[in-house]
């Protein structure tokens, strides 16, 4: 999956599957984690958050199954 790097003290890209709605997250610790059936609003909306980090804690951790890929 193609990420986007993005300007974060927590998260160094993210990526998005609109066909599978699988959010691809890779952390600056180094793991790489995939959430599963994320509405493409919460895609946008990471991305367009003025910090990526407090979005995802908000809104997406805890709250959407994940596999850890690395």
């Amino acid at each position: 999956m193609q990420r986007q790097n993005v300007s974060s003290s927590d998260i160094a890209s993210i990526g998005y599957d609109q066909n599978l709605f699988i959010l691809e997250i890779e952390f600056l610790s180094g793991g790489i984690y995939q959430y599963i059936n994320v509405p493409s609003s919460i895609f946008q909306g990471i991305m367009s958050a003025s910090s990526h980090g407090v979005y995802f804690h908000q809104y997406i951790k805890d709250k959407y199954s994940c596999n850890k890929i690395k």
